[in-house]
């Protein structure tokens, strides 16, 4: 009995994971739909990525109001999947950085890792479900009738079954540990192919390898992501975990940067699965698509990608992210003051700080 009503849990679960589970995901982070005066380059580079994979749409774009920079890809095909970044990885990243991060997400989509990940996230939660429907079964069944069966069967066939029950119980507690080794392992492979994919779509490593280290000089905490939708981002967003071990969601990030920054003679799988042998060792590339890859050459670095970060600047630029996402109204004064206006301003003008001058404020009460 415990185990039918496991089984029909898990087709439920299947289903939900079908038909709203990006939506779950995107609410679950606290992730906002946003229009392109929100981020115009962003969109623009969401835009680029999305012709180069030959996708049929550009992903829907999603900004999480969070000064932890991060990213990740969801939905269940290329028709409906989403594209979700921090305000705060926007604000640290210059463009090459961030067209690296979106061609990552980007080749996580190209690639149906998407569809992976929920399925298998759903398998996983299903085995460990039904694993402890049928150890508590066994705990309350052996409870109610170990006095009648030995009551009524000989010492042979109690032993028996006392042996079946040790390997069941063993086996039920192994399968989900089992079943979590062999997804992580699955997903922190599948982080790999994706820095190749991005790689082969910007055809510039050092992007992509520069955005990393960014993301994991931060000291600042997702405060919305959990173990469920860790596996998800572009680098683990639960800091003080060990990235080494047998269930991290994410491969070293520091092997990650070490394979990109060795790519010197193009931007290949090939060139992508040699410099992985030479730094981390083994493959990882499928035969399949080495076999098809044809050459990429390496470009330079954008120009406005060469600037120097401001540390004033940034901590600014995610402060006005985080408000246009939240819906502020942002007019700039005739002296050059550039004022936020809250959504719930009810005053149809508003008086300038620094010179008086008093402007009509759109959408403002009457």
């Amino acid at each position: 009995m415990g185990t039918i009503i496991a089984t029909v849990i898990w087709l439920v679960l299947m289903l939900i994971s079908f038909a709203g589970g990006d939506k779950i995901l995107l609410a679950t982070s606290k992730a906002r739909k946003v229009t392109h005066d929100v981020h115009p380059q962003l969109f623009n580079i969401v835009e680029e990525m999305t012709i180069a994979s030959n996708l049929p749409k550009v992903p829907d774009i999603y900004i999480i109001n969070d000064p932890a920079p991060n990213a990740f890809a969801t939905g269940r095909s290329p028709q409906t999947a989403s594209v979700a970044v921090t305000a705060g990885l926007l604000a640290r990243l210059n463009r090459d950085e961030l067209q690296g991060v979106i061609a990552h997400e980007i080749s996580h989509v190209l690639h149906r890792d998407i569809l992976f990940v929920t399925l298998a996230g759903v398998m996983l939660g299903s085995i460990v479900l039904i694993s402890q429907v049928f150890l508590r079964s066994m705990f309350y069944g052996s409870m109610t009738g170990s006095r009648r069966r030995t009551s009524s069967r000989g010492q042979g066939g109690g032993q028996a079954q006392l042996l079946f029950l040790v390997i069941a119980i063993i086996c039920a507690i192994l399968a989900p540990v089992l079943a979590n080794i062999l997804y992580f392992s699955l997903s922190r492979k599948r982080e790999y192919l994706a820095d190749a994919g991005a790689v082969r779509l910007t055809r510039y490593p050092d992007g992509l390898a520069s955005a990393l280290e960014k993301i994991s000089r931060s000291d600042v905490k997702l405060d919305s992501a959990n173990k469920v939708t860790a596996p998800m981002y572009i680098s683990n967003p639960l800091k003080g975990r060990k990235a080494a071990s047998l269930f991290a969601t994410h491969p070293p990030i520091d092997k990650r940067i070490k394979t990109l920054r060795n790519m010197s003679r193009g931007a290949s799988f090939n060139d992508y699965s040699d410099s992985y042998s030479q730094t981390v060792g083994g493959a990882v590339m499928p035969a399949a698509a080495l076999k098809e890859d044809s050459s990429v050459q390496i470009r330079s670095a954008n120009a406005e990608s060469k600037a120097q970060a401001n540390k004033k600047k940034q901590t600014r630029q995610v402060n006005d992210i985080m408000r246009r996402v939240n819906q502020f109204a942002f007019l700039t004064c005739m002296c050059g003051l550039k004022m936020k206006i809250p959504p719930n301003f009810k005053a149809k003008n508003v008086k300038c700080p620094r010179c008086g001058k008093v402007s009509p404020v759109k959408g403002g009460s009457k």
